[in-house]
Order: C-alpha cells, then sequence, then structure tokens
C-alpha cells in the first residue's frame, strides 16, 4: 500500500487498522486502531499534522489535507462519507461527515454532530453537539442529528475493515 514518508515526516499507522491498498498515505498523518481507510483516499500530512482517531472510517475518495497552521484532527468513532474534503479542521468523537460534503479551516463539527452530504462548512464555522450542517454554505439545525445511526455506521466500518483486512486479495 503506498504509505511514504516525507523527509522526517513519517506516518503512523496502528497495526489494528485498516488502509486499503489503493490509498495514499504521506507524512505526518497517524492512523488509529481500528480505523479504516478506504480505496482513492487521500491522507497527506506534507506541511501539517493529521490525526485520525480509533474506530473512525474515511471513505472511499476523500480527501484530507493539513497546513502547518491547521492541523486536520478526526476523533474516535467518526464516519468521514466518501468524497469527502477535510481541511485544518477538527472532526469532533461520534459525528459524521456526509459524502462530497467540505469541512474548512478552523471548522469543528462537535460531537454527534452531522455534515450533510454536500454539505460545505467554511472557515471557523462550529457545528454544534447532535446538530446537522445543510447547504452551501451550511446552516445549523440545532439537534437534527442522529447520533444512533452515526454509532451504527461506525461500528459496520470497524466490522468491514477488519473483514477486509483478512479476506481482501487481488486476483
Amino acid at each position: 500500500m503506498p504509505i511514504y514518508a516525507l523527509g522526517e515526516r513519517v506516518p503512523a499507522v496502528h497495526p489494528d487498522a485498516f488502509v486499503h491498498p489503493d490509498a495514499v498515505v504521506i507524512g505526518d498523518v497517524r492512523i488509529g486502531a481500528l480505523s479504516s481507510i478506504w480505496p482513492g483516499a487521500v491522507l497527506r500530512g506534507d506541511y501539517g499534522t493529521i490525526i485520525v482517531g480509533e474506530r473512525t472510517s474515511i471513505q472511499d475518495g476523500t480527501i484530507v489535507h493539513a497546513v502547518e497552521e491547521f492541523p486536520t484532527v478526526v476523533g474516535s468513532d467518526c464516519v468521514v462519507g466518501h468524497n469527502a474534503h477535510l481541511e485544518g479542521c477538527v472532526i469532533h468523537d461520534g459525528a459524521l461527515v456526509g459524502s462530497s460534503s467540505v469541512v474548512l479551516h478552523h471548522a469543528e463539527v462537535h460531537t454527534g454532530a452531522t455534515v450533510a452530504a454536500g454539505a460545505v462548512v467554511r472557515n471557523r464555522t462550529l457545528v454544534p453537539e447532535g446538530a446537522l450542517a445543510v447547504g452551501v454554505p451550511a446552516t445549523i439545525k440545532e439537534g437534527a442529528s442522529d447520533q444512533a445511526a452515526i454509532a451504527e455506521g461506525a461500528a459496520l466500518y470497524v466490522e468491514n475493515g477488519q473483514r477486509y483486512k483478512t479476506q481482501l486479495r487481488v486476483l
């Protein structure tokens, strides 16, 4: 799998994590236990730090980048949907970032919150605990996140990552 050091910046992938062979991990990237990085995802810690907690899925086609002054942190038990873009933001534990959404510099998505598919969370936006961010630019709907669905999705991807880790093979 393409996991690259860049100068002194070396990825740290927990041995219980799953990184798909078609994902790319470069530089200062830390991936926690039972997390999964799926095909086409790119985590590029060339200028800044990227931290992915435990039991978190970074799904197909997602781009995660950081710059020196804006690390990108994704907590534990998070679901990051297909083709999302995270840049210099903080996604707290148990949050969901929907497919094709964008979360930018200094934005924070708090515990149990959801960024809807296709939403754009602009710089310095705070998505409160349990809220839903929807639209372009995102507007906040307090208490509208489905936290049980997030937990279910996170657990599903832990199982799927472990299945892929033991059963995936090239034909």
